[in-house]
């Protein structure tokens, strides 16, 4: 139900109708407590009267009061999230509901306020049960009026070839899943997505079915994190971990998933589990530099990776070029449930499944250490626009140190476009062909000008050597 239907409904039942127990205590403290009685307020009454703030990001009727909001959230705590195309935070209804409220200065004061946040998790928590149950699935039909298996819903890239792609039961009704969670964390089909590289170290897989968000190196122990260009604070990222100064003026690489993705989490790099585990945090925060967000929390997702809740595993890496890196999986929203299913002391193996989100969109981070040289091959730059990398594909790469490592000494472009199915398009594609002819060239030129320059050296040292 989507949220013009939503205010509909909710209109038509009267303020007379039961709420379920967890909205009834979240009323209860809205009320009771002074500080976020006001702030609530405030941040209905902060948002501007004028377009496009009238309407809420979808151009829905905009929910202008607490009362009318703590009425719809009752109502999402029985209901599934319906598809809807082309509107941003598809699967996200309390994200749409919250959206203008927390980019005033009152609502980002409100949801970091400890007991507001503790209840709205809560909240999340009853409504996830409902989620993962049966009576969740009645949105996972054909119906072309919200159903997820509707022909305009199949015809998203991210579910085309759905059947081909992940593991479900065509034949059945709902596709085989148990329930609404069951069908977002659905399961990748045995070799949907090939694992880049499986025997070579060297190579870095995308963890995520993710787009990539951003890539910055050099990030300080301590930054601040909150101002608008939302610098990464490692210090604040990992709370404070033991490993985090080993992690000072290292990489981060930021990806985002967002609700119609695959959302299982698979290990980057082969290697052993050192630490795994969930750090508690904010739930619908962001900061006030972020202003008005048409799809909140979007870009705010490098300032969530200091607050919001996150799953933490640092992984000793099988390459010691590698070394300790560590894999953040971070709650956005309606997500917010971070499932670790390693455990500490376990070898994983590149590709490997590690855990997964549940209920809607989400963003990840891997971390390296100062000195790791990565070189990363991304289709485009970092940004909400970028395209999707698939989850398992080789994005990255860190030179061997020996070298004489095999292909450690070719060009950068030919070492990727080797990698079959890998970081780079094939050489032989259509796109920019005559250039990638250009670099082969090149590069078999550059590999025979080694081998003659040797012959040359050990020729000249065998005549000197004679005389």
């Amino acid at each position: 139900m989507w949220l013009n239907n939503l205010l509909e409904f909710v209109g038509s039942k009267g303020r007379a109708e039961a709420s379920h127990p967890v909205i009834e205590e979240l009323k209860d403290l809205i009320e009771n407590d002074p500080i976020i009685y006001m702030l609530i307020h405030q941040m209905f009454n902060e948002i501007p009267n004028r377009p496009p703030f009238d309407r809420d990001p979808n151009g829905n009727p905009q929910v202008r009061d607490y009362f009318t909001m703590l009425r719809c959230f009752n109502e999402i705590m029985t209901s599934g999230p319906e598809y809807r195309k082309g509107l941003s935070l598809v699967a996200n209804p309390i994200s749409a509901i919250l959206n203008w409220p927390i980019g005033t200065p009152s609502g980002a004061a409100a949801f970091m306020n400890e007991k507001l946040n503790a209840q709205i998790g809560k909240m999340l928590k009853e409504w996830a049960k409902f989620l993962s149950s049966p009576e969740s699935r009645y949105v996972l039909t054909d119906n072309p009026d919200g159903g997820w298996f509707s022909p305009t819903a199949l015809a998203e890239k991210q579910l085309n070839n759905f059947d081909k792609i992940f593991k479900c039961q065509p034949s059945e009704p709902y596709h085989g899943f148990k329930s609404w969670d069951d069908f977002f964390t659905r399961e990748l089909q045995d070799g949907a997505r090939p694992i880049g590289a499986p025997d070579d170290d060297r190579f870095i897989v995308n963890a995520c079915e993710s787009a990539p968000y951003s890539l910055r190196r050099n990030n300080q122990e301590w930054d601040l994190f909150w101002i608008k260009r939302q610098p990464y604070s490692i210090k604040h990222m990992l709370a404070g971990d033991s490993f985090t100064p080993l992690f000072a003026e290292g990489t981060v690489y930021q990806g985002f998933l967002d609700a119609l993705s695959y959302h299982r989490w698979h290990s980057p790099v082969s290697g052993r589990v050192v630490k795994a585990y969930i750090l508690p945090g904010t739930y619908y925060s962001q900061p006030s530099a972020a202003g008005f967000d048409e799809a909140a929390p979007n870009e705010s997702q490098r300032y969530l990776t200091e607050v919001a809740t996150r799953a933490i595993l640092f992984i000793e890496a099988d390459n010691p070029d590698i070394g300790l890196m560590c894999f953040m999986a971070v709650g956005m929203g309606e997500v917010s449930s971070c499932d670790i299913r390693v455990h500490m002391g376990q070898h994983v193996e590149k590709g490997e499944q590690m855990g997964m989100f549940h209920y809607g969109g989400s963003t990840h981070c891997l971390i390296f250490r100062k000195g790791v040289d990565l070189e990363f091959d991304l289709p485009c730059e970092p940004g909400l626009g970028a395209s999707i990398i698939p989850v398992n594909r080789a994005f990255a790469f860190v030179p061997s140190r020996d070298r004489n490592a095999k292909l450690s000494f070719a060009p950068r472009k030919l070492r990727l476009s080797l990698l079959p199915g890998g970081m780079s398009k094939s050489i032989f594609s259509s796109s920019n062909f005559s250039s990638r002819i250009c670099i082969l060239v090149v590069g078999i030129a550059f590999i025979s000008f080694l081998g003659v320059s040797k012959f040359c050296s050990n020729f000249l040292s065998f005549q000197v050597g004679g005389l």
